[in-house]
């Protein structure tokens, strides 16, 4: 079993690591840079030790970071999400160190992480994958011929994307001729390669992703799906766990084919497959290579500890349960609480927390890093808390989610709480008659009254006062 791990993350995900460690006996490190030195992840571990100045340079050094774990005397390293934790190069890293990366090898990251060859891997396995470019385009013109052939709309994507950055619908050549060297240009930005490929537009698909969990010995289940269909612009906002919208039949043929993905590719640790549904056409989208934001949601209907499983994988223990171990009961949903101003086009709203409250009761958890007092920095993702409910039956669960979205307190900055209300009670989500195309459609929605009551008002100017206070 792992004695000590550093985590090389902050914020929400950090702490939801520590808390698995301790409840294993495993001594967790944080890390943290000046702008995280208040940190609730640099307090709950067991150590932690400072990366600088600089907001983003530490968390995203690898040689710095595999040293200072080996410094320490940490046999692993866990990644979490964002930052280094799909990047191959970390992993290989750590691999030639010695030390212990929880996620899939190296080779894996690469190749899932590189679309085009994912692709390329799926239709080999006999996933089925949706039509398009066999590898990288070459120029503009190999994408206007080939964009004829599968007629438009088409998507645009960068081969090593991810994070719904590098993506350009269009709809007809002029917008091809346009959008070509807009994503050229973001994805040599942003992940430092100019490869791009182009795949048809699935228009108004369905979401549908499903967590596996895989490890040394060859054992790979699946702990079903969830619906992230309620998005805008590729950003996931509200998660559902199973989708209210596959039937039974549906479930087992995508469980089945995540699970076939991962064998395919040799799979070790926690993943994601994710999938677009039309009608009852499944096509594969990508792998994300490591525990994702929304890992929440499926723990809470099937009872399996995800992030537990990840430390048993990487210490060379077998999984837990089979497949057929593995149930589900009721829903869940998981509201990612932003900080942005959803009536000012979700601009970010950083700054002082003078005042938060976490909604509690039956079937709700929070999973945050914020605090009374906190000050939420500018240079990192604007999701400040994670609100997870659990109900047996659909109606439950949005009656739960609307009551405990009711009881949060959050004060000092904006948030798409409010938001995430009226979504809950529009006709069509709590039908579940939704797709990726929901929040675009709905403006409407984004009119809710931000009218507070007198009890609130009150609360609002106590904090301040003593937030001026400094109490």
């Amino acid at each position: 079993m792992l004695k000590k791990v550093l985590i090389a993350n902050r914020g929400e995900i950090a702490v939801r690591i520590v808390r698995a460690c301790a409840e294993m006996g495993i001594r967790s490190v944080a890390i943290y840079t000046e702008p995280d030195r208040y940190g609730l992840h640099v307090k709950r571990a067991d150590e932690a030790y400072s990366l600088g100045e600089d907001p983003l340079a530490g968390y995203l050094d690898p040689a710095r970071i595999v040293n200072l774990a080996l410094e320490t005397g940490c046999d692993a390293i866990h990644p979490g999400y964002g930052f280094l934790s799909e990047n191959a190069t970390f992993a290989r890293l750590c691999e030639e160190k010695g030390v212990t990366f929880i996620g899939p090898k190296s080779e894996v990251i690469h190749g899932m992480g590189d679309k085009t060859q994912a692709r390329d891997s799926m239709r080999a396995a006999g996933v089925p994958v949706t039509p398009g470019s066999d590898g990288n385009l070459a120029d503009l013109d190999e994408a206007l011929q080939l964009a004829g052939e599968i007629g438009y709309p088409v998507m645009l994507k960068a081969t090593s994307g991810g994070g719904g950055r590098g993506i350009r619908r269009c709809d007809s050549p002029e917008d091809l001729k346009q959008q070509y060297p807009r994503v050229i240009s973001e994805a040599t930005k942003a992940f430092g390669s100019a490869d791009v490929f182009l795949e048809k537009c699935i228009v108004n698909p369905r979401h549908i992703e499903v967590q596996i969990l895989a490890d040394r010995h060859g054992n790979v289940v699946h702990l079903f799906e969830r619906d992230c269909s309620i998005q805008r612009r590729n950003q996931k906002l509200i998660e559902i766990a199973p989708s209210p919208q596959l039937t039974p039949e549906q479930r087992q043929y995508i469980g089945g084919l995540a699970v076939k993905a991962a064998e395919a590719v040799d799979y070790v640790n926690a993943g994601t497959v994710e999938f677009l549904l039309t009608g009852n056409e499944v096509y594969f989208m990508e792998m994300n290579t490591r525990v994702q934001v929304e890992h929440t949601i499926t723990e809470a209907i099937t009872g399996v500890d995800i992030v537990r499983e990840q430390l048993r994988i990487a210490s060379g223990l077998e999984l837990s349960y089979r497949q057929e171990d593995i149930q589900y009961r009721g829903y869940a949903l998981q509201f990612r609480i932003n900080a942005e101003d959803p009536k000012n086009d979700f601009l970010p709203s950083f700054g002082r927390i003078s005042h938060y409250y976490a909604p509690g009761g039956p079937g709700v958890r929070v999973d945050t890093a914020i605090y009374t007092g906190y000050e939420i920095p500018p240079y990192y993702d604007s999701m400040c808390l994670k609100l997870v409910v659990w109900a047996l039956t659909w109606d439950e669960v949005i009656a739960r989610g609307i009551r405990a979205l009711d009881d949060m307190r959050l004060h000092g900055i904006k948030t798409t709480a409010n938001y995430y209300k009226q979504i809950l009670d529009h006709p069509d989500f709590r039908r579940h008659d939704f797709n990726t195309s929901f929040v675009p459609e709905h403006p409407e929605l984004l009119n809710y009254s931000e009218k507070r009551q007198p009890a609130e008002i009150a609360l609002a100017l106590a904090s301040a006062i003593a937030a001026h206070a400094g109490w």
